[in-house]
């Protein structure tokens, strides 16, 4: 069993006991979250697919830790100009667990 998932703005494919990084999410750590944006939900090749949402379905999970990403590093350079920028961006992220799927 999965589901098609909204979270924080991204759709994610989740299934139970499955951890997933999402970006970073309000709630402490330790929290359990519901998840109601559900878009679709496949139980066993039973596929329910909301119309954006399917109603009913929702999903249990626990926020694990806050934590950042790798860093990315961005440069920018103007060749014959002596413009040369570096920049680097750590993305703030969130890792939960999903505990259930209720549909």
């Amino acid at each position: 069993m999965f589901a098609i998932v909204e979270i924080a703005g991204q759709q994610f494919k989740v299934e139970k006991d499955q951890t997933v990084y999402v970006h970073r999410l309000p709630e402490a750590e330790g929290a359990s979250i519901e998840l109601e944006n559900v878009l679709l939900v496949n139980n066993n090749g039973n596929v329910k697919v909301g119309l954006p949402t399917v109603s009913g379905a929702k999903i249990s999970a626990t926020v694990l830790n806050h934590l950042k990403g790798d860093k990315v590093i961005v440069f920018k350079k103007k060749r014959r100009k002596g413009y040369r920028k570096l920049n680097g961006h750590r993305q703030a992220l969130t890792k939960i667990k999903i505990n259930s799927i209720n549909a």
